[in-house]
């Protein structure tokens, strides 16, 4: 991969603000996010296909119907530290909505499955694929998103994760951060092609309060290499360099993750 040590340095984090009456589709965003990073059972003998139809299935059955859920997907490692991981995103419009739709997928799967058994059997093998260890966090979303659909991407479409860990420098100012924000946004990643769709959120509930993740979608792995070159190329176009640095400022580091999206 051709991404290099200087864009790191120059594309930096969009640190937006929680200021959510600036965002132009308010009434279609969900507020909060919940990710669950699971891990296959490497004794499990289902395959990915097996794996795929069950939770197709159960995604048709359950979560579609689910009223307290406005999206959900699967994604799998294709660059991570742990090549077994597997993330399981769902999205929802307020924070009571997290606790309703665990107790209503309880409701639906006893519509889906009347038969105890059946249900118990079913539910036992879908989670025969994962190991018993998983970890979940919850992100509050931000404004500023570049909102796409399924139909917006391909079959080799990606997940690539920036997960910034954000700095509070003394001599800051919201409306410096803000002004940085507002270019970032308008310049590089809504002028940015190869960005299908992008995601900002930051922590609500979890390990650590610095949390500021970037997620973007895009149509396939070599488009991860031309997003950087793009970006690179608006940065420049916008930004000066005394900008950049202090753009930098409120930020400690980074790490990269890319997942395959699942199209069931």
């Amino acid at each position: 991969m051709k991404t290099t040590k200087r864009f790191f340095t120059t594309f930096l984090a969009l640190f937006l603000l929680l200021t959510f009456n600036s965002f132009s589709q308010e009434d279609s965003r969900p507020m909060y996010i919940t990710v669950t990073t699971m891990y296959w059972n490497g004794d499990s003998d289902m395959t990915m296909d097996e794996w795929k139809a069950g939770e197709k299935e159960y995604m048709e059955k359950v979560t579609k119907k689910n009223e307290h859920i406005m999206s959900a997907g699967y994604y799998t490692h294709l660059i991570t530290e742990n090549s077994n991981e597997v993330l399981y995103v769902q999205t929802y419009k307020t924070w009571d909505a997290i606790e309703k739709a665990a107790a209503r997928s309880t409701e639906l799967e006893k519509d889906a499955w009347p038969d105890e058994a059946t249900r118990k059997a079913f539910l036992d093998k879908m989670g025969s694929a994962y190991s018993d260890y998983h970890s979940d966090e919850i992100y509050a979303t931000l404004p500023g998103a570049k909102v796409h659909s399924s139909g917006d991407l391909s079959d080799g479409a990606i997940l690539y994760i920036r997960k910034n860990t954000r700095a509070f420098p003394k001599d800051g100012s919201n409306e410096e951060i803000s002004g940085f924000n507002k270019k970032m946004l308008e310049n590089v990643v809504n002028k940015n092609e190869y960005i299908k769709g992008y995601y900002p959120s930051m922590h609500a509930w979890g390990a650590d309060r610095r949390d500021f993740i970037q997620a973007f979608f895009l149509n396939s792995l070599s488009d991860l290499d031309k997003m950087f070159t793009k970006s690179q190329e608006l940065m420049k176009a916008s930004f000066s360099e005394e900008e950049g640095k202090a753009y930098g400022r409120y930020f400690k580091r980074h790490g990269d993750y890319v997942y395959a999206v699942v199209k069931f």
